[in-house]
């Protein structure tokens, strides 16, 4: 076992958090900092050997590719769930610098401003809406410019769509002859409405964490970024971190850390390197044969997800949608077109248009998110991987998901080897609410789809989901799928299944952290980048001492 320099400071994971974490944390030359990432380097002209790999990460379009390429993703798969028709999901998290930044589909929603005011009723203080929104507008470059809501100057670029499709469009504007109400920023006052995305996109490039965070910083003399590291345990004197042990090269190696251990390693990983360390469960770390240095029996628990229910539809011959700008001459004028202008299908992200309504008119906010665009994906088997690809034949997607599940699930290690994927348990529709959410959004989607300016590209009116609710949540059941938002297994709180502190020090040891969506107590509403991001840039302040500055 090879013997390592003592660091300040040790980071584990190089995804949306850890890229902040490094970046602010090594912003003061006295600080070393060691960032850990068992991937590869995200760019293509410094990782020869995965180049194709990393161009895809680089390209938006990509991200079809990098959802199921074992150069950059570490394609975990789910015990069998009953609640989803007895299936095992394909989990895509990011194994490369920028994490599940590099390989997302691009899409930035910060959630609602209640999410995080529930997270204060829960007990974590200063995580308020009042108390992150400056960590949300000092991420951030809005390319729209600042105001009450949005910063400029921060490391994330957020652009608009450039391109947009009239295809998208019509569906847009279904969306709002269904009752939607239009709006022009679901990341400002209020979610509920309906608009194009924002996305993390720059130049036609894709804007990750490890673009915007980590690339500017990594010569600063006082960080080390070490890829292809695969931590496999925090090291412990008495219930003090004093650093971390890790796989390179072949090669077992240890590195110490004179202030503090950060794991921000996802809702998956996180959790798994706090048992096989000794923290969790005592029951299942006996099981395994670990010593139980501090039992926490929320480690692992909490799991919550977003489940979203594939719905696509044909269009009518002669209607072009995205599908046909991927193949033949289209393609190369597409190619022409990034090339020259940075535009077109090559900076396209998952979703044109993002609405958020409410399952029942009762509610006081938005529960349901639709990914509405003028294009339909089926996977097609590439070399030796699948991939997401593009349909030959015209179609469009009206996705709907519910955004603040009730249903809980678990990750918990199978091994003492933290090389071993663990045991991942979504647990899907479990819950009555999330049952009832799913139908309602599959009425939502068939009210969109049966308005005046979408239905003249349809080829055929309908949809597959049937006549009652039972054949409605029957058809959930076994369409639906992760949108990617593992989070909750790290849970922040002061009840007894908190894992974190409000400040997000691990209960019952010393000089750990964990900073990641693993923290979350309850998911945020919408995609879980941006709030990720937030996190990372909350937990430096809080490492360091600071106070909120926004950009």
């Amino acid at each position: 076992m090879a013997d390592s320099e003592t660091y300040d400071y040790i980071v584990v994971g190089a995804g949306t958090a850890g890229c902040v974490l490094a970046n602010r944390l090594s912003a003061d030359p006295g600080n070393r900092v060691l960032l850990l990432e068992a991937g590869g380097d995200d760019r293509p002209l410094h990782n020869l050997k995965q180049f194709r790999s990393n161009l895809m990460v680089q390209m938006p379009i990509g991200f079809g590719r990098t959802l199921n390429d074992p150069h950059v993703n570490w394609l975990y798969e789910t015990e069998v769930d009953e609640g989803s028709g007895g299936r095992r999901h394909k989990w895509p998290k990011g194994k490369v610098l920028g994490g599940s930044s590099s390989i997302n589909g691009l899409l930035y929603i910060r959630g609602q401003a209640d999410d995080y005011d529930g997270w204060r009723q829960m007990g974590c203080e200063g995580w308020s809406y009042r108390d992150v929104l400056p960590y949300f507008r000092r991420a951030e470059h809005q390319e729209r410019g600042p105001n009450e809501w949005h910063g400029t100057g921060g490391p994330l670029n957020i652009s608009d769509v450039t391109e947009k499709h009239p295809i998208s469009a019509a569906l847009l504007e279904a969306a709002v002859e269904a009752g939607i109400p239009r709006s022009d920023d679901i990341n400002g006052a209020k979610q509920e409405g309906v608009t194009w995305f924002q996305l993390s996109i720059k130049n036609g490039w894709r804007h990750s964490a490890a673009v915007g965070y980590l690339h500017p910083v990594m010569s600063r003399r006082n960080l080390r970024v070490a890829t292809e590291a695969h931590a496999t345990k925090v090291l412990f004197e008495g219930k003090k971190a004093v650093g971390v042990e890790y796989l390179q090269g072949g090669e077992r190696r240890i590195a110490k850390s004179s202030r503090e251990v950060i794991l921000a390693a996802g809702a998956v990983a996180s959790p798994q390197l706090l048992e096989v360390s000794g923290i969790g469960k005592a029951d299942l770390l006996k099981e395994h044969g670990i010593p139980v240095l501090h039992e926490l029996k929320g480690v692992g628990e909490n799991l919550q997800d977003h489940y979203m229910v594939g719905c696509q539809w044909r269009l009518k011959p002669g209607c072009v949608s995205v599908n046909e700008l991927s193949r033949g001459p289209r393609l190369l004028k597409e190619i022409v077109k990034f090339g020259l202008a940075r535009k077109g299908l090559l900076t396209f992200a998952v979703a044109h248009i993002v609405a958020f309504c409410r399952s029942q008119p009762q509610l006081t906010r938005p529960d349901l998110q639709f990914h509405l665009m003028a294009a339909s994906m089926d996977l097609e088997v590439l070399g030796r991987t699948q991939a997401l690809v593009l349909e030959r034949e015209p179609g469009l997607t009206c996705t709907p998901c519910q955004i603040r599940p009730e249903s809980r699930g678990s990750v918990h290690i199978k091994s003492p080897d933290a090389v071993v994927y663990p045991r991942i348990v979504p647990n899907y529709l479990a819950d009555p609410a999330d049952k009832a959410a799913a139908i309602a959004g599959l009425k939502w989607a068939r009210k969109i789809m049966s308005q005046p300016a979408i239905v003249p590209y349809l080829a055929q009116p309908g949809d597959p989901f049937g006549d009652t609710d039972e054949s409605m949540l029957a058809y959930s059941r076994v369409a639906g799928a992760t949108l990617y938002h593992a989070v909750g297994t790290c849970k922040m709180g002061r009840d007894p299944l908190a894992v974190v502190d409000p400040q997000l020090r691990v209960v019952g040891v010393e000089r750990l952290r964990v900073a990641d969506a693993s923290i979350m107590p309850r998911i945020s509403s919408g995609n879980t980048n941006a709030a990720t991001a937030m996190i990372g840039e909350k937990a430096s302040d809080l490492i360091l001492g600071k106070t909120a500055t926004a950009a």
